[in-house]
């Protein structure tokens, strides 16, 4: 919602894009209701694209960074990585410190050393600090190589993993701003990486806290079925849900029900929580007496 609003009220152009290249376990139909439930909010984009229908680009850009020594094969598998730790570690952020480095000069020398597929990982400079400004959270810095080390790019011989594809995709598309969810700030020098090895241009970042449960982990099946279209399904309008999102974001009265576009002359970025919202009675399904529709 933010990154629409964000787009819309300077007159931008917003793009759906469907990243699908990670997820071999989505349920089939998942896409197409995403999309729709999104339309009943009353979202709507200026282009769309699907991943897994892009994958001939994302093999060329890894060609060219094999080509460059700067993507290499490796056979370590998590626990590997996990044991070669030298300090702790904070959720899936685990740092790799090189061990396949020249270990192998071709993909499929390393296939049949391990007998399982091999990863793709970029090389990353061990002077790799990088610097941004993020529109919401500030400034911010980090150490790849010390944060992370060598990390993953595709997951096969000719594929794209997150990093890679999003990467790809933002300069073949002339994306100018990301907006996202703050779990990726952390991410998002990696990526920074990959586009000046590429020679491609780094858009501005915008990244604001998530949505969490009471534990203060983000919302997943452990907190019930928080899903916009269990709510639909329930009887909720579109104006309620939007209202209720809005009001953690400082734009409307709790209870308040407002369509999508009657935001835009409220948007402000200035309101936005800096901390992750917790949204307390928001899985409450229905509320008494919620306001009218403005």
């Amino acid at each position: 919602m933010i990154a629409w609003l964000r787009v819309r009220s300077r007159g931008g152009r917003v793009i759906l894009r469907m990243e699908d290249l990670d997820h071999p376990r989505d349920k089939p139909g998942a896409a197409t209701q995403a999309v729709d439930t999104l339309r009943w909010l009353g979202f709507d984009w200026d282009e769309e694209y699907i991943q897994n229908e892009r994958r001939e680009i994302y093999r060329e850009a890894l060609g060219t960074l094999v080509a460059k020594g700067l993507a290499y094969p490796c056979v370590c598998s998590r626990r590997d990585v996990e044991a070669a730790q030298s300090a702790p570690h904070n959720g899936d952020q685990l740092r790799y410190p090189g061990t396949c480095r020249g270990r192998f000069t071709s993909w499929n020398e390393a296939l049949t050393a391990k007998g399982a597929t091999p990863c793709w990982r970029f090389r990353t400079p061990h002077d790799s600090r990088v610097e941004f400004h993020d529109a919401f959270a500030g400034n911010f810095q980090q150490d790849v190589w010390e944060s992370l080390g060598d990390f993953p790019l595709a997951r096969d011989v000719d594929g794209a993993g997150y990093t890679l594809a999003v990467v790809v995709d933002d300069a073949a598309m002339d994306v100018t701003e990301v907006v996202r969810g703050d779990d990726l700030l952390a991410a998002t020098p990696a990526q920074i990486l990959v586009q000046q090895a590429l020679g491609l241009p780094t858009p501005e970042y915008c990244h604001v806290p998530l949505v969490v449960g009471p534990d203060g982990r983000r919302l997943a099946k452990r907190h019930g079925d928080t899903r916009i279209d269990s709510y639909r399904r329930e009887g909720m309008k579109p104006e309620e849900i939007v209202g209720r999102i809005a009001a953690t974001c400082g734009w409307a009265k709790n209870g308040e029900r407002i369509s999508l576009r009657n935001l835009l002359p409220r948007f402000d970025m200035s309101t936005i929580p800096h901390t992750p919202v917790t949204p307390g009675n928001w899985w409450d399904r229905r509320e008494s007496n919620p306001e009218p529709t403005v």
